[in-house]
């Protein structure tokens, strides 16, 4: 086999392979309401500008997060509403687990990991930079 025949399985298919993943995740993770659903489109947006180019379009111009993602990916922003969504989310799955009693290692891992997160999401604007 010849170095200039491409392969079945390259970067470019892996990515797309990853982005329908990604888009599946997504549809599940609006059916349940512990599971995330913004990130997985966000991840899915990331494989599919890399792969196609159609995909990505699509994902783009959604009418349900198509804004949300066009926020993300033209400048990085995460509208308040999406904000106190990850934060009370996460305060939810926090006191689950509580009431669960698991590890105290557990507890503290979860926490901080979502205090790291929080930090990030609160890093984040709130709103696309005004042109003039």
């Amino acid at each position: 086999m010849s170095k200039s025949s491409p392969k079945l399985f390259n970067k470019c298919f892996w990515l797309h392979a990853a982005g329908i993943i990604f888009v599946g995740l997504g549809f599940v993770g609006m059916a349940l309401p512990v599971m995330p659903t913004t990130i997985f489109f966000i991840l899915a947006l990331a494989c599919f500008t890399r792969s196609s180019p159609k995909f990505a379009n699509w994902l783009l111009t959604h009418p349900k997060f198509g804004e949300p993602l066009r926020l993300w990916h033209d400048h990085q922003v995460i509208p308040i509403k999406g904000k106190w969504g990850a934060g009370l989310g996460m305060l939810l799955g926090y006191m689950i687990l509580l009431y669960s009693q698991p590890a105290l290692w557990v507890l503290i891992l979860v926490a901080s990991i979502e205090v790291a997160v929080m930090v990030y999401i609160l890093s984040k604007p709130s709103a696309p930079p005004v042109s003039i």
